[in-house]
C-alpha cells in the first residue's frame, strides 16, 4: 500500500523576468515501510521535490496523496497540521534551538500539538532512549557533537510517531564513522516499520537504503531497488 503518491507534479520559480522549471511532470509512489533515497546533482529538482513531499512548498500543478489523504489543495494551516502529525523531519543543519536542552528540543513538536507536559516528557525520553541519548537530556546543543545533534534531530522527528520520516542530507556534515552510526539508526527505524525518504548526494550513503530515485533536470530518470544493499547490523 502506498504511503505517498504524487502524479504529474510541476513547479516553476520566477525571479524577475527569469523562470526556472524545477520540476517537470514528476510522478512517484512510495510504499509503506520503504527506505528510499533521492539523488541528483545540484539543481536537479530533488530538494524542491522533497519540500513538496514534506508539505513545505506547494506545487503549481499535479496531485499528492499522503497516507490516503489528498493534500494537494490544503490551506497553509492544514498543511502545518499534516507536517506535525504525519511527517518527521531531519535536516543536514540539525535545526536545534540553542537555548533549549536536548529534552526540550525533542518535546517541541508535541508542544505545537498541544500534548500535556507529562506525556511529552515520557515520549521525548523514549525517543532519546531509542537514539542512545537518554543520559544527555540536560545538555544544550552546543555541548554535544555533530553526530549527537543529529541523533537529537532524529529523536525529535520520531517523537510524534509520524507515518513518514523525511531526511534532507542527514549525513552531509558528518564524518564516515558517525555517518554509519546515523544510517544504522535509520535502518533500525525502517526495520521497525518506519517509511523513510532521504535526500543524499553520496552514492555510498544511498546504498544503505532499499530504493534509489534519481533526478535530472527536474525529472525522475531512474527508480530502482538497491542491489547488494549495505546493512549495518545491531550490536
Amino acid at each position: 500500500m502506498s504511503m505517498l503518491e504524487v502524479k504529474d507534479v510541476y513547479k516553476t520559480y520566477v525571479t524577475g523576468n527569469i523562470k526556472y522549471q524545477a520540476l517537470s511532470g514528476v510522478s512517484l509512489s512510495v510504499e509503506k515501510g520503504e527506505f528510499t533515497s533521492i539523488m541528483g546533482k545540484s539543481g536537479s529538482g530533488k530538494s524542491t521535490f522533497m519540500n513538496i513531499l514534506g508539505c513545505l512548498d506547494k506545487m503549481d500543478s499535479g496531485n499528492y496523496i499522503l497516507n490516503g489523504q489528498n493534500v494537494t489543495n490544503l490551506s497553509d494551516n492544514e498543511l502545518a497540521y499534516i507536517r506535525n502529525k504525519e511527517i518527521g523531519f531531519v535536516f543536514q543543519s540539525f535545526n536545534l534551538l540553542p537555548r533549549m536542552s536536548i529534552l526540550e528540543n525533542v518535546e517541541l513538536p508535541m508542544i505545537y500539538g498541544g500534548i500535556n507536559s507529562k506525556i511529552r516528557r515520557k515520549k521525548a525520553m523514549d525517543a532519546l532512549e531509542k537514539v542512545g541519548l537518554a543520559n544527555w537530556i540536560k545538555h544544550k546543543p552546543n555541548e554535544i557533537s555533530g553526530g549527537q545533534k543529529q541523533r537529537v534531530a532524529i529523536a525529535r522527528a520520531i517523537v510524534n510517531n509520524p507515518n513518514v520520516i523525511m531526511a534532507d542530507e542527514p549525513t552531509g556534515n558528518l564524518d564516515s564513522v558517525v555517518t554509519a552510526e546515523i544510517l544504522k539508526i535509520f535502518q533500525q527505524l525502517n526495520e521497525e516499520g518506519s517509511t523513510i525518504i532521504m535526500v543524499t548526494h553520496e552514492p555510498e550513503v544511498a546504498q544503505y537504503t532499499k530504493k534509489i530515485v534519481r533526478f535530472s533536470d527536474g525529472k525522475i530518470v531512474s527508480d530502482s531497488m538497491v542491489l547488494n544493499r549495505k546493512i549495518i547490523h545491531k550490536d
